[in-house]
Order: C-alpha cells, then sequence, then structure tokens
C-alpha cells in the first residue's frame, strides 16, 4: 500500500512512535498504560477525576488505547490515544445540539468511531458530550476547552491541538476559537466540517420560513383541533408529539414517504409549493421540520423564557403556485429584540480569531447548506481576518459524513499550515488528496473552483438586517454564571 505524501511533510509513524515513548518516559506511563480502575467522578473537590480505561471503537481496537470521564460540570467525555502517537491532539465539537435535560455518555464514543481517521493519522483525539442537550453554544465551547484541559491534565501538554467542528459543532468549534483561542498554547489551528456558520441569530431562518409555510398549506401542525400557539415556539411545551407523529402529518399533508404515483394531486402540490418557497431539498425536509419543531420548543421554552428571537416581517415568500395568496395567508411574526440580543450573543461569530481556519464542506450539503461558507467568510473579511480563513469544497451530496481520505487531507494541510505559517489553497489541498486516498480508498471529490453564492441567495434575509440592542456588562455578566456559558446554564 502507497505510503501518504504527507508522511513526508509531517512525523511519520515512526517518528509520531518516538514521540509517544518520549512523553510516556517523562512520568505519564502510569496514565496510559496503567490500570485506571472504575473510580466514580467526584464534583465536591474540584479536582477532576482520572479516566476511565474504556473499549476503543472496534476500527481503533488494536492501534489506540481509550479513557471515558465526565468533568466536574456533569460532561462526558472520550478520549483516545493511538500507540503511534505524533504528539498533537484534535479536540472534536460534536453537532446537533441533541435535546435531553443531561449529558448523553454515549455521544462522545459515538463521534470516535465516526471520526476514527484522525486517530489512524496519529492525532490523539477528546470530544466531550456537553453537560446536557439542547441549544448554547457558548455551554458547548466552554465543556469543549474543558475536555482540552482535562486531556492536558492528565496526559500532558501536546506538541499541537487542533478544533475540530462538525455541523452545529462547527458553530461551537468556530465560538471556541475566539473565546479561547487567544490563551497561550491552546490552540494552533481549526478545521470545520459541513459546519453551521451563519450563527444562530439568521442560521434558522430557513426554518422559520418552513414552520410558516408548511403551516398555511398542511394546517395540521398544529391541527385547528388543538391548543392553537405561535408557530415561533416550534411546538407548546405540554405537547406529546413525537417524531414518527411529526412525520405522520407530513406524510399526511405531502405524501413524502410514498412514490410520486401514490400522492393524491393536492399532496404533490402541497410539496411542489413547500420545496420551491423554502428552496430545502425533499430528502432532507422532513430532517429541517423537526428542528423547527423540537429544537425551536427547547431554544425558545427552555433557554429563552419563552421569548422569541425569530420574525418573518417584510419577507416575500416565492415561487408557489400561488404567491399572493401565500403571502397573504402565511403567519407573521415580529423577533422579541431582547430574545435575539441573547441568542446573537450566544452563537453568532464575529470573525476575530487568531487562528488558521481551514474549512471543508460538501456543496450539496442538505442539512446546513454550503452558503454557510459565504456567511462565515463575510463575518472574517469584516474583521479583517479574512487572510486566517481557507475553504475546501467537495462535490459530495451528505451531511455527516464525508470521504475519510479528505478528512486526512485537511487534518495534514492544517497541520504544515500551523507549523509553516504559509497558508494552502484549495488547489493544492485537492492535490494532496489522492496520497491519503491511496490509504484509504474512500475517493477525493475536490471543487477547487468553487465559489458559494451568497448566503442570502439561499435563505431569505430579514428586511432591515440584524439591529438589536447590544447586551450590556450586567446583562452579559447574568448570562455568564460559569465561564463562557451562554443561554440558560
Amino acid at each position: 500500500m502507497t505510503t501518504p505524501d504527507h508522511r513526508t511533510r509531517t512525523p511519520g509513524r515512526s517518528a509520531r512512535r518516538r514521540y509517544g515513548h518520549a512523553v510516556l518516559t517523562a512520568g505519564l506511563a502510569a496514565l496510559f498504560l496503567g490500570s485506571l480502575g472504575n473510580a466514580p467522578v467526584s464534583h465536591a473537590s474540584g479536582t477532576p477525576a482520572p479516566p476511565t480505561a474504556a473499549e476503543c471503537p472496534p476500527r481503533l481496537a488494536s492501534t489506540a488505547r481509550c479513557w471515558t470521564g465526565q468533568d466536574d460540570n456533569g460532561a462526558h467525555w472520550t478520549m483516545a490515544v493511538p500507540a503511534d502517537w505524533n504528539g498533537s491532539l484534535v479536540v472534536h465539537a460534536h453537532g446537533g445540539p441533541d435535546l435531553g435535560d443531561t449529558s448523553d455518555p454515549e455521544r462522545s464514543t459515538g463521534d470516535l468511531e465516526r471520526f476514527a481517521v484522525m486517530v489512524e493519522e496519529g492525532y490523539a483525539w477528546a470530544g466531550s458530550a456537553y453537560r446536557r442537550g439542547g441549544y448554547g453554544t457558548r455551554m458547548a465551547a466552554a465543556d469543549t476547552e474543558n475536555v482540552r484541559r482535562l486531556f492536558t491534565e492528565h496526559f500532558g501538554r501536546p506538541g499541537r491541538t487542533y478544533l475540530h467542528g462538525q455541523s452545529w459543532g462547527g458553530n461551537v468549534a468556530a465560538k471556541t476559537a475566539e473565546t479561547y483561542g487567544t490563551k497561550p498554547g491552546a490552540y494552533d489551528g481549526v478545521l470545520l466540517t459541513n459546519g453551521v456558520l451563519g450563527g444562530g441569530s439568521r442560521g434558522y431562518d430557513h426554518r422559520v420560513d418552513l414552520r410558516v409555510v408548511y403551516q398555511y398549506y398542511c394546517r395540521n401542525h398544529p391541527r385547528p383541533t388543538e391548543p392553537q400557539y405561535p408557530l415561533w415556539k416550534g411546538l407548546r411545551a405540554g405537547s406529546t408529539l413525537t417524531s414518527a407523529g411529526l412525520r405522520a402529518r407530513l406524510d399526511e399533508c405531502t405524501g413524502l414517504t410514498s412514490a410520486p404515483a401514490d400522492r393524491t394531486a393536492l399532496q404533490q402540490r402541497n410539496l411542489d409549493d413547500i420545496l420551491a418557497v423554502t428552496r430545502i431539498p425533499e430528502r432532507s425536509l422532513e430532517a429541517h421540520l423537526r428542528f423547527a419543531t423540537f429544537t425551536f420548543r427547547d431554544l425558545v421554552t427552555s433557554r429563552l423564557d419563552g421569548r422569541n428571537p425569530f420574525g418573518n416581517q417584510g419577507v416575500r415568500y416565492t415561487g408557489s403556485h400561488d404567491d399572493k395568496a401565500l403571502n397573504a395567508g402565511v403567519e407573521r411574526f415580529a423577533p422579541d429584540p431582547t430574545a435575539r440580543r441573547d441568542l446573537s450573543w450566544d452563537s453568532d461569530l464575529t470573525g476575530k480569531v487568531s487562528l488558521p481556519v481551514l474549512t471543508l464542506h460538501a456543496i450539496d450539503d442538505p442539512t446546513a447548506f454550503v452558503e454557510h461558507e459565504s456567511a462565515y467568510r463575510a463575518t472574517l473579511h469584516g474583521a479583517g481576518r479574512a487572510g486566517n480563513l481557507v475553504q475546501t469544497f467537495t462535490k459530495e451530496s451528505e451531511h455527516s459524513g464525508l470521504s475519510d481520505a479528505e478528512y486526512a487531507t485537511s487534518l495534514a494541510a492544517l497541520d504544515t499550515w500551523a507549523r509553516t505559517g504559509r497558508a494552502p489553497t484549495p488547489r493544492t489541498v485537492a492535490a494532496s488528496c489522492p496520497a491519503f486516498d491511496a490509504t484509504y480508498g474512500t475517493g477525493c471529490f475536490y471543487d477547487p473552483g468553487h465559489h458559494p453564492a451568497p448566503y442570502a441567495s439561499r435563505v431569505r434575509p430579514r428586511p432591515g438586517g440584524l439591529g438589536w440592542p447590544a447586551m450590556t456588562a450586567a446583562q452579559e455578566r447574568a448570562w455568564s454564571r460559569i465561564e463562557g456559558v451562554g443561554i440558560a446554564p
């Protein structure tokens, strides 16, 4: 099997093994090789409990050691160190947000399995499941920073540390870089894959539009016979509607799960109108409607005390068979300025990042539209930091997973950039991928010449722009009872 070219530019496996052995002989052998037992996590002393040895995902079972634990805020985490460790660490921020009141101990382990290629490339890996489910970008950023600190305390300071964020985790990782990236030695670079980079104040606008357009045509969410509520709530607080129940309502209205020949004429027209107006792909329509239902309920009811951060006043909807009737009949509402301000403070990005940032995004991502990259580039450009950003795009059409060869390529390019100070280009990144594909065989699908359209071309802008009041120092302190934590810690 051909050895990837990047091993001539970055530490090879033999060099990584020598580095790992040096770390072990520096006094960490007990942590890496000793029995760590199953001691319970203690939150009383403020001293992190030692990691608990755990089984690695099958793909890494023979090549790495894994540990799990829980931090003082209750966030479960997973760490992995390969036998031929190159001395550097990837800190992972997962997407979602998942919904639930507690930290899911399986989440970070599942993400390790999903991104095992990073460990196979010689990097240690650490990921937090966050202290709870539900929205809260600064909360998740604080937990991401905490797992980096815990890794350093338990295993020593890595030679390089890179942030990786996937999906909503891209927002989390970008916020982590802005909030904690100025700490000396904390992070050396950021990799964002299929990231939700428009920020919460506008990143959900297409789902706001879906929620109101769907209800205009379908009239079953809620039904006329059910308690009514403003659609910006997503779902009334006491509702027992499940994902399966929502799917049934969607199918009732549009015949989504049926073959086109089996749909009624009204179902087909409803589906055509909803897709045309919202610009959401048919295959991800149900997923977006779930977000516009259950995530909106979490965000509004649980995180913003029932205040509305969303608005669609002045938005003109087009593409239906009768735009005039749609615009006259669709539900309209304006945001509560304080809710919009608080959501913006929690999740919007300032662009003030001092680290190299490399992004990888599928052009036909059906969940986090590729136009998020345009929004992010504009944010960094406005902050005078555009030189810190290199964006790459692939001709893939999935959201949750891209080619392992591309993940390996991206990490190597980011590592070289951080070490040398020389930024890659989309063409040099694409050109280096076949060498990695010789190992992984998952394909290279880069499109170095792609430039995404403006964000407003995909997501209808809100008239008047942002325009919410700034948060006062006292308000910010109130929202930050725990350092770095935003909405409803």
